[in-house]
């Protein structure tokens, strides 16, 4: 897969987490795209741990662990601005 399609699908993964859990974060566009190229690169990660298998194409099960990447990404950054303002 070519590198626009993973950004493109870093951009909807990282979008849909965004809308899943909002919050005052101020990342844009190209925060939410790292947000969802990392968190398919997480969600790949922990697919091949739980024996799923990575994240290899545009497909659901691949999407859906994006998504969960994502979300994951978030909490960690969160967690993180958290403590640099506190």
């Amino acid at each position: 897969m070519g590198i626009l399609l993973w950004i493109v699908f870093g951009i909807v993964a990282g979008s849909v987490a965004r809308l899943v859990m909002p919050g005052p974060d101020r990342l844009g566009i190209f925060g939410t795209m790292l947000v969802g190229v990392a968190g398919a690169v997480i969600g790949g990660w922990i697919g091949a741990a739980f024996g799923s298998g990575g994240v290899i194409g545009f497909d659901f099960r691949s999407f859906l662990m994006a998504i969960i990447g994502s979300l994951a990404v978030l909490i960690c950054y969160r967690t993180l601005s958290m403590r640099a303002t506190a």
